[in-house]
């Protein structure tokens, strides 16, 4: 399934960002220097890349195929995701929040990202082995094509092509810098 691999590979980029960013947490708390721009960078990546391109195409595009496809909303799968993206857009904007003060409120800064870390993990564990695998037994190959063509689009019209490149590139930056 080209669509699922698609996506699994986003979640790959994201969970190597939550690993950066628990480096930078763990500075802060023991009141370590953090790298100059780095909690400004974490919330864009977490708004821009994951929510607005990777969520963007589960919310657009794959949950309603699923729906149609029997795998229920309300009080299953894809409402349980739905959930944990809402909670996880409420961190972004607290940390966002945090960085954006004159000075950086770190106590802030971490207990938002404190929240946002197991929460994206458990997320990301939860649709690569439960409901990934259920797409894969209800999705067609003609599902699968038409998806991956709709995700294609979906950046094309949102003007994020690219945008996994860009970020994998600077992830690794960061990666380099703080690791």
């Amino acid at each position: 399934m080209k669509s699922i691999e698609w996506l699994v590979t986003e979640h790959d980029l994201i969970e190597r960002a939550l690993t950066v960013l628990e480096m930078v947490v763990a500075r802060i708390e023991s009141g370590q220097p953090v790298p100059d721009g780095f909690p400004r960078w974490a919330p864009q990546f977490f708004q821009q890349f994951a929510d607005q391109c990777h969520h963007a195409k589960e919310e657009d595009l794959l949950f309603p195929l699923l729906k149609l496809r029997g795998i229920p909303q309300a009080w299953g799968p894809i409402g349980c995701m739905l959930q944990e993206h809402e909670l996880g857009r409420d961190c972004v904007r607290r940390m966002r929040k945090a960085s954006e003060a004159a000075e950086l409120d770190g106590p802030a800064f971490s207990a938002a990202a404190n929240e946002f870390i197991p929460l994206l993990r458990q997320h990301i564990n939860k649709e690569n082995n439960v409901l990934y695998q259920m797409a894969r037994n209800v999705m067609s190959e003609a599902d699968d094509a038409g998806l991956t063509n709709n995700f294609s689009k979906a950046e094309q019209d949102k003007e994020l092509v690219g945008m996994l490149q860009r970020y994998d590139a600077e992830v690794a930056r960061w990666e380099d810098q703080i690791g």
